[in-house]
């Protein structure tokens, strides 16, 4: 996907504000496992993935927490350093080598101060990944571990295929043992 229809994808703008947002992007390369985001820094890059996979994850008690994962397409950005310039609570980690569009935090913010239009885009981007936020957090609390599997092979299961069973089980909130049997559920209804 190129940059143009992703900056159109969140909310549309004039050709000249696409334009202004096209001026501080830039394409970068990572490896896998690579840090792209780290907790207690300050980073308000946004990035969009042009090519791999990511996942957002904290520590607790030496445990790596999943609670997010990001394909192509998808922005990625700690929400904490982009909306309030603060120390980001989460590691966001390359799952594969990977491409991205990088926009400048600091370029970014004098747009958002200079041009109405892309002020209104960043508080779209926000929104959305704000819903989004809710949704996980709704998904977590009220659906079962099997639920939120078969939403997970429904929306993307291109993501089953690219991702750990380890990291799987962890986003979904259960051990390999507990997903282990939810797939052997899942295939024998199918």
């Amino acid at each position: 996907m190129i940059l143009t229809e992703l900056i159109q994808r969140i909310h549309p703008i004039p050709a000249a504000a696409e334009s202004k947002l096209m001026d501080i992007a830039t394409v970068v390369s990572f490896p896998k496992y690579h840090l792209l985001f780290r907790a207690d820094k300050i980073d308000h890059h946004l990035y969009f993935i042009k090519k791999g996979i990511v996942r957002a994850f904290t520590e607790k008690d030496e445990i790596s927490i999943t609670f997010y994962f990001g394909l192509e397409g998808d922005p990625v950005l700690s929400m904490k350093s982009y909306v309030s310039r603060e120390k980001s609570y989460e590691d966001i980690e390359l799952l594969e080598d990977s491409e991205f569009y990088q926009l400048d935090g600091a370029a970014l913010e004098r747009l958002y101060n200079e041009d109405l239009h892309i002020a209104n885009w960043g508080r779209k981007l926000a929104e959305i990944e704000l819903v989004k936020t809710e949704q996980r957090l709704i998904a977590r609390q009220f659906r079962t571990a099997a639920e939120r599997y078969g939403e997970l092979m429904q929306e993307t299961p291109e993501l089953l295929q690219r991702v750990s069973l380890g990291h799987i089980a962890s986003y979904l909130g259960i051990t390999q043992v507990s997903l282990s049997r939810i797939r052997t559920k899942h295939n024998k209804v199918i």
